[in-house]
């Protein structure tokens, strides 16, 4: 489960936030994840709850923003909405697709105090 080693991460992430911006703790967590990232969100809300356990972040919330997948067809010149990495374009059923949005994950936001 690779969600295991991404939520450490993002609590790495958080914990340089803390000592960088001098906080005590974090209530929640805004993590956006692409839809084409491989990441899935209920294995990573399981693995985060779990490695925060005891660090600044233990019971914050995690807030999941699906990022939707996107990608320019070559062959019809658009911009088309990706479901899956290696699928066809809805537009014209051409697989020279470039995936150019959906493949993120990253920290948006932390609600401190």
């Amino acid at each position: 489960m690779h969600e295991m080693s991404l939520a450490e991460g993002v609590l790495q992430l958080v914990e340089d936030a803390a000592r960088k911006d001098q906080f005590k703790k974090v209530t929640a967590v805004w993590l956006e994840i692409g839809q084409l990232s491989g990441v899935e969100p209920q294995a990573m809300a399981f693995c985060f709850d779990a490695v925060t356990r005891g660090s600044v972040a233990d019971g914050a919330r995690l807030e999941i923003i699906a990022m939707p997948g996107q990608g320019w067809c070559m062959a019809c010149a658009k911009t088309v909405p990706m479901t899956e990495v290696f699928g066809a374009c809805p537009s014209c059923g051409s697989y020279q697709l470039q995936v150019t949005g959906g493949t993120e994950m990253r920290v948006k936001e932390l609600e401190v105090i």
